[in-house]
């Protein structure tokens, strides 16, 4: 028999594992890691992120009055700033200006919203969701990222946070110290749960994207009668999406 994990923080990882995993296996992440999503893919996932951590930071501000949040919420962990420094260096790398913000997107930053505005410990499962996965896997990816591009990559350092592990157990001991109950314990635990289903909708919705602009770009090469060898990596697109 298994013993459940003492610590909010460890049963809440251990609940949510499943959903982290299927997070995980997106074929649009996996492209990500292995160098074969264009410029203009992740350009597309960087307008996205912009999106989702607008949402977190204006709500984090609106609800500094919360002790739980206001323990958490390091001004350190703040993306807004490095993810315009990305996407100014991405306009300028592709010549492009317009961005588009998803459907799914859309609905993902209306969730964090609409918790917000009336349920701390909700707004808490996307805090956690998102800073704990970019203080864990998203510093390696942005390690292979920075080592295909000349900039853009900037969402994915933390120069605020000399150490990634104080900060991330130092998170968790504030969840473990929080005033909650069981019964909202387990309503976190399930709007943690509903925050990687919006992520892996927001991730399905780019690999349809970047499939759809793979195949028009094939389509266009087979009727002017000549094969273009593919990709190596994130590679300049000359503005094609």
């Amino acid at each position: 028999m298994t013993t459940a994990p003492e610590g909010f923080a460890a049963r809440l990882r251990q609940a949510t594992t499943p959903d982290h995993e299927q997070a995980e296996s997106s074929s649009f992440m996996d492209g990500l890691l292995a160098g074969e999503v264009n410029l203009a893919a992740y350009h597309l996932l960087t307008r996205q992120h912009l999106e989702l951590y607008r949402a977190l930071e204006a709500s984090a501000d609106a609800l500094r009055g919360d002790p739980v949040v206001a323990a958490l919420h390091d001004p350190a962990l703040e993306r807004v700033p490095a993810l315009l420094a990305d996407l100014a260096w991405l306009r300028r790398e592709r010549g492009v200006e317009v961005e588009e913000v998803l459907p799914a997107t859309r609905r993902y930053a209306d969730r964090i919203h609409e918790v917000a505005a009336n349920w701390p410990g909700g707004y808490v499962a996307h805090h956690y969701t998102r800073y704990l996965g970019d203080l864990s896997g998203g510093l390696h990816l942005g390690r292979i990222l920075a080592g295909q591009l000349a900039g853009g990559t900037t969402f994915y350092r933390f120069d605020g946070v000399p150490s990634p592990k104080r900060c991330k157990d130092a998170y968790r001991a504030t969840l473990d110290a929080a005033p909650w109950d069981a019964g909202e314990q387990q309503r976190i635990v399930a709007e943690v749960s509903q925050a990687y289903a919006h992520n892996r909708a927001v991730l399905a919705a780019l690999e349809q994207r970047a499939h759809a602009a793979s195949v028009d770009t094939e389509m266009s090469v087979r009727h002017r009668g000549r094969r273009r060898a593919p990709a190596p990596g994130l590679v300049r697109d000359d503005a094609r999406s």
